[in-house]
């Protein structure tokens, strides 16, 4: 890391700054993160959010690259660049995140890929649409994006199982991985989340998503204590050792 970035890390003033450092650090080299991209991912808190993400990733992925999917999903996103107003549709958001691909691309994390937006599946005679259709290079998967305007209900686990189902069957290839869910919701109860992926045997994220870049004031409660952010971290290093 250059002298800049170390700077950058110092006056952020990180909670947890010799983990972090460490953390995002093998992410750069990783990665390929550039010093911008890095500075962003720093600057939004990117690691925080991926370490009290809500994933059933540990239950449904192999062992192999598990660990990989679940820090593949933060457990909020910050959408500061959209263009909306007060009210907005869904399909206004979706929109607005494809025409500033670029950003919503380094706000998801490093290797996803766009492949479409309202992609259409077909059962029969029947057509369904997932909103965002992305592919993941280092885990080898496409990951459906749903996007939701208000709080998750449990409902919508069972569309993205459904989604899910039809991608692996119909769409990926033989030497790719199962397909991945990522639920984008504008709020979300972390306990209903926790019970609705319980049973689910296909991978599925819920996260929720800001249209402003300050967090709310009380998202530090989320936050893994000092024990928990050491162990996780080091379980990431070890992973890439």
């Amino acid at each position: 890391m250059n002298f800049s970035i170390v700077v950058k890390f110092s006056k952020l003033k990180y909670k947890y700054k010799k983990h972090n450092c460490e953390a995002t650090s093998l992410a750069t080299k990783k990665f390929g993160w550039t010093k911008n991209v890095l500075v962003n991912q720093i600057e939004t808190q990117a690691y925080e959010r991926f370490l009290v993400n809500q994933t059933n990733y540990d239950k449904t992925l192999s062992d192999e690259f598990k660990q990989r999917a679940i820090l593949a999903v933060k457990d909020e996103y910050i959408f500061d660049f959209l263009d909306l107003g007060e009210d907005y549709s869904e399909r206004q958001m979706e929109i607005e995140l494809v025409k500033n691909i670029r950003r919503f691309l380094l706000e998801m994390g490093s290797n996803f890929t766009f492949i479409a937006n309202q992609y259409k599946l077909e059962v029969n005679d029947n057509e369904y649409f997932i909103d965002l259709l992305l592919y993941h290079r280092e885990l080898k998967s496409l990951v459906a994006i749903e996007l939701k305007i208000g709080k998750f209900i449990p409902e919508y686990k069972g569309k993205m199982e459904y989604y899910l189902e039809i991608l692996n069957d119909k769409v990926k290839l033989p030497d790719e991985n199962d397909s991945i869910g990522i639920i984008i919701c504008k709020e979300k109860d972390r306990t209903v989340v926790e019970y609705s992926l319980k049973s689910s045997k296909l991978p599925i994220g819920v996260a929720s998503y800001e249209t402003t870049s300050e967090l709310p004031k009380d998202y530090e409660k989320l936050l893994p204590n000092t024990h928990e952010i050491v162990e996780k971290i080091d379980l990431f290093l070890k992973k890439d050792n």
